[in-house]
């Protein structure tokens, strides 16, 4: 198995990482998942006529995946494994919200994803937009994301070990 000098998951989206990992995780999909079979799997999703101009601009998610994955494909190859491009930490975003609920005073125990879970969906991405920690459009994906998470690792996991320090 080839190591990468760098950590490549920290090169790939948060939107792209979700998808490699339903790939990865999907039970029908052929094994290994590489690279290669996650770019075929997107542009079979976009329709045959993509309009260039649109190709140009990303106002297709699928399409901005896909040229993504092809700088990927470039520098990694076809037949990377593709479980090593799956983040294994919290976005920017993410780890926002979870120093948040590590830095809440009234907690009696460290948070696990579990308890970022649910402060996610009682309101803590609001209160972060409000207090302009977070910025709109990125609390989109913090649930997913947090979902994902606890896939991998279980509600119980503690929240601080996957923030990301940059």
């Amino acid at each position: 198995m080839i190591r990468y000098p760098v950590d490549v998951d920290t090169r790939v989206s948060p939107n792209l990482s979700l998808l490699i990992d339903s790939r990865v995780n999907d039970p029908d999909a052929e094994q290994p998942v590489t690279l290669a079979t996650v770019r075929a799997f997107i542009a079979g999703l976009l329709p045959s006529a993509l309009d260039e101009a649109e190709r140009l601009h990303h106002f297709d998610m699928d399409a901005s995946l896909l040229d993504e994955l092809d700088v990927l494909i470039e520098e990694y190859g076809g037949d990377a494994l593709a479980i090593d491009f799956v983040r294994s930490d919290a976005s920017e975003a993410l780890t926002r919200a979870i120093e948040a609920v590590v830095d809440d005073e009234n907690r009696e125990n460290p948070p696990t994803l579990g308890a970022v879970r649910d402060a996610i969906t009682g309101g803590l991405t609001a209160k972060l937009v409000g207090d302009g920690v977070l910025e709109d459009d990125e609390d989109d994906t913090l649930l997913a994301e947090i979902d994902a998470l606890i896939r991998r690792n279980g509600p119980d996991a503690l929240a601080e070990e996957f923030i990301r320090y940059e």
